[in-house]
């Protein structure tokens, strides 16, 4: 069955153009560009061995060429680097702090979960940033673990400075709507003490169009779909970090407070085409979203005179995701909207998360990090359904309508406690290799309340191995092996709204839900090219799941199939990535910088429903990007290009069999620095109007009789819009 659009194949081409590049970049050792980038990254003496480079040194010098406004401007001029982040716990994010995470700012890292380090790195002014330092080894001095790479971003020691940054951002979108939104970020020194505060105000509005052909059993046509989706959004933020420091005594506190309440129309145009002939109808759907969240966390460190150091760390957060939808329907022919559903879900998560840590040497090659970790994560959900089909009586929490009795475990209350002890040690084997190796023994009691009342106990081990050698200077391998434990998604304890399928209100809460553990395993091979000429890589993972989260069958009544969130069975994962970010001094090009990541992915599991072998994953992508800076001309362009690979990956649900696809993308974007500081920056953003497709089978009863019904083929686009940003210091 073709597609409503026509797929492009995967750009071959790029990966000839990118294997020629490197080959020319090889040969490089006498660029003048390339010496002058050599002349800034050098190894670092204090943080890695001289003989192993592990760690390379941008100074603020190298940069200035660039006029960077931000350090996130600097970082894009530095190639074969990728910044990692987290979700809050308890909705499938990260799991507590941990020491995860690949970003520090003055060797330390940022107590916080929502504030992502793209996000913290925008609210550093370049001026302000002294150098980078990319760490490329593991060390008991850093205050993560488990990185490929560790970016530390050490500021200027000053007495006393300020400064200000000011961003206006204006959107175009394809349906004429313009948006304006816009940053303030004040920076404060004096003496020991840094403050930064910004507000933000995000422009979020998307107009999505949705085209469905809608086919019977044999592929006949039954009927059309258009449909448009609006998010009218704007996100308004306020962030703030403080630290100060004396002596020995550091201390940092960060906020964050957000909110983005907005409504979300829809409208639907069907056509069916019956025996009598072709039969319009209307749908519309208000739908009215609450959206905050606030976080506070902050750290204490304390550094003895032997070089140990005793940390306490602290988060808290609150996020409320609420939403009202209410449903309508008319035939054109006949006058008014009649309401036929109504659903009112509700959930608010809470976290508070303490950790202590001590870290310190055991011998000059050997360190030591031991600490404990409490968390306390909570999800308090409802959910309310009305129909003008139920059988019970109206009423007015669910719209005037009659409310359906049928959902099951509709309101709960989850919370979990949390303990976890760990200890990491670093051993530097020898000037060119060394290994970290962890063991962290977790205990948790998950309690739930409401319709269902259970508390269940958790005990799991996780230990790690992160061997580094490096084979040649430049040339590295590293291989880790490790025990991981996924973060539940409360949400899916109780019932949900279903977001994903207008024909199914909801999705059945499963209280037996246990986390998904796994062993994962990975080998990587590294080389870095000489006078900082990029950076290329290539890996190879294996992980083997004990009990894969997925879709379960959750029927109670063979007249209503239900389907929920669960433990599947076990499951396997196999992934390679290969990475290179080039300097193109060859081709005199020497400011410009050409990435690419090619992805491919294998799966496999027994599905619960059918009985058969079926991916867990998708196939594959390749991303191509490319960014040139004519420094003479204070100029900036470049592009981002993705392409997923398409094929043998589906949703198997209980009544529904699912594949989405994704088309390629298309991102360019060109800017300009006029009167000596100011930033002017145009972007297109998804240049090809780039779909979303999905392919659904639906079927009579259930997916394991086989019984196919109706086959809906869809792609949706938001269509391609414009951005204009402009940016300066003060």
């Amino acid at each position: 069955m073709s597609r409503i659009k026509q797929r492009s194949r995967l750009p071959f081409l790029s990966l000839s153009l990118l294997l020629l590049t490197a080959q020319s970049s090889f040969a490089q050792e006498n660029s003048p560009s390339a010496q002058s980038a050599e002349d800034t990254a050098v190894a670092n003496a204090e943080n890695a061995d001289d003989s192993a480079n592990s760690t390379v040194v941008y100074s603020s010098d190298f940069f200035s060429q660039y006029n960077p406004v931000t350090a996130n401007d600097m970082l894009d001029r530095i190639p074969g680097i990728s910044l990692g982040g987290g979700g809050p716990g308890g909705r499938g994010g990260g799991r507590g702090l941990g020491t995860g995470g690949n970003l520090l700012i003055n060797g330390q890292r940022i107590a916080g979960k929502g504030n992502s380090a793209r996000d913290q790195l925008d609210r550093i002014t370049a001026a302000e940033v002294e150098r980078i330092e990319i760490i490329r080894d593991t060390t008991g001095a850093l205050n993560v673990r488990g990185a490929s790479e560790v970016i530390n971003v050490i500021l200027l020691a000053s007495q006393s400075r300020s400064s200000t940054t000011v961003e206006l951002v204006n959107r175009l979108n394809h349906d004429d709507t313009l948006e304006t939104g816009g940053s303030v970020a004040w920076s404060q020194q004096v003496g020991n003490f840094q403050a930064l505060v910004n507000l933000e105000a995000r422009p979020n509005y998307e107009n999505r169009d949705n085209r469905e052909v809608r086919l019977g059993p044999n592929n006949e046509l039954v009927g059309t779909l258009f449909e448009t989706n609006i998010r009218d959004q704007s996100e308004n933020i306020l962030s703030t970090n403080m630290s100060y420091s004396l002596g020995a005594h550091r201390m940092q506190l960060n906020a964050l407070l957000s909110e983005g309440d907005h409504p979300r129309p829809v409208r639907r145009d069907f056509v069916d085409f019956t025996d009598a002939g072709l039969v319009n109808r209307i749908e519309e759907e208000d739908v009215n979203r609450e959206e905050s969240n606030w976080e506070v966390g902050g750290d204490y460190e304390f550094s003895f005179e032997d070089g140990s150091r005793l940390s306490v760390l602290f988060v808290a957060n609150d996020e409320i995701r609420n939403s009202v939808r209410e449903r309508y329907s008319a035939n054109p022919a006949e006058a008014g909207l009649s309401k036929n559903l109504f659903i009112d879900s509700r959930q608010e998560r809470k976290e508070f998360i303490v950790q202590g840590n001590y870290n310190f040497s055991l011998t000059d090659a050997q360190s030591l990090r031991v600490g404990i970790e409490s968390a306390d994560t909570q999800l308090e959900s409802s959910l309310l359904i009305g129909s003008s089909f139920g059988s019970e009586p109206p009423s007015a929490s669910v719209g005037g309508l009659s409310p359906l009795l049928s959902v099951s475990n509709p309101g709960t209350k989850v919370q979990e406690i949390r303990y976890e002890g760990f200890a990491f040690h670093n051993w530097t084997l020898s000037d060119r290799s060394s290994l970290e190796s962890s063991l962290v023994y977790e205990t948790s009691e998950i309690s739930q309340t409401g319709a269902v009342s259970k508390t269940r106990d958790f005990q799991f081990w996780r230990p790690s191995f992160d061997y580094r050698f490096n084979i040649k200077e430049n040339f590295r391998f590293r291989g880790t092996i490790k025990r991981s434990v996924s973060q539940l998604s409360f949400s899916s304890f109780a019932a949900t709204t279903n977001e994903e399928d207008r024909d199914l209100n909801a999705l059945a809460g499963n209280p037996e839900l246990e986390p998904q553990t796994s062993w994962d395993y990975e080998g990587q091979l590294e080389y870095r090219l000489p006078n900082d000429g990029g950076v290329i890589s290539s890996s190879i993972s294996y992980s083997d799941i004990d009990n894969y989260i997925g879709r379960i069958n959750a029927t109670i009544d063979p007249e209503e199939p239900l389907s929920a969130t669960g433990n599947v069975a076990p499951a396997k994962r196999w992934a390679m990535f290969n990475r290179a970010s080039i300097r193109l001094n060859k081709l005199n090009l020497p400011n410009a910088i050409l990435g690419m990541t090619l992805g491919l992915f294998d799966s496999e599991i027994i599905d619960p429903f059918l009985k058969t072998k079926q991916r867990i994953g998708g196939r594959g992508f390749a991303n191509l990007n490319f960014r040139h800076d004519i420094t003479s001309l204070g100029l900036s362009y470049g592009i981002d290009y993705s392409h997923s690979i398409w094929g043998g990956n589906y949703d198997i649900d209980i009544k529904t069999i699912t594949r989405n696809d994704r088309e390629r993308s298309l991102d360019l974007f060109v800017s300009k620095v006029w009167f000596e500081d100011w930033t002017f920056r145009l972007e297109s953003d998804n240049t090809l109007d780039a779909s979303r497709c999905r392919y659904r089978q639906r079927f009579n009863g259930t997916t394991i009789d086989g019984d196919i019904s109706l086959i809906q083929d869809s792609c949706s686009s938001r269509y391609r819009r414009l951005n204009l940003s402009i940016q300066t210091t003060f």
